[in-house]
């Protein structure tokens, strides 16, 4: 696990880091392969009972990572702001280290209508549709939230 932040004045408390995790608009799920190469892949997620849910390919190189090591972290930024003539930026951020493994069955389908409420909340039905259609072409992975960080200069 990670050590401890060095600029504890930039710490966000738990309810402010958590906000942003839930209402991220996407984020970047760093994964290491069987040599210690990292990656880091930028997705569509969702997150609910410290638990972040995203869907994928159901084969490729984030999958092998994930097989070879389920220890990932996940980040989310938010609000930026560039303060050119201060040489710094307003910012806030979240990172979440945990578990990563793939689901399926009931667990999936719930895990791909979260998915569906976030990103198009007014095609609910017609997301349905499209996950039952699309259901052996996808694969669901569930990272569950071991630590959870935030940070932020506003």
């Amino acid at each position: 696990m990670p050590t401890t932040m060095r600029r504890k004045d930039r710490e966000t408390d738990s309810e402010q880091t958590i906000k942003l995790l839930k209402e991220g608009e996407y984020g970047v799920l760093a994964t290491v392969d069987a040599e210690g190469q990292p990656y880091a892949t930028p997705l569509s997620y969702v997150c609910t009972n410290n638990l972040i849910y995203f869907h994928c390919a159901t084969e490729g190189h984030k999958l092998n990572n994930l097989r070879a090591n389920k220890r990932v972290s996940f980040c989310v930024v938010g609000k930026t702001d560039v303060i050119q003539e201060k040489f710094t930026t307003n910012y806030e951020s979240s990172i979440a280290f945990g578990s990563a493994s793939e689901i399926f069955g009931d667990e999936k389908e719930k895990a791909l209508l979260l998915l569906v409420k976030k990103y198009s909340p007014e095609f609910v039905k017609e997301g349905t549709d499209y996950i039952a259609r699309a259901a052996d072409k996808t694969g669901v992975i569930k990272i569950e939230i071991k630590q959870l960080t935030g940070k932020a200069r506003q």
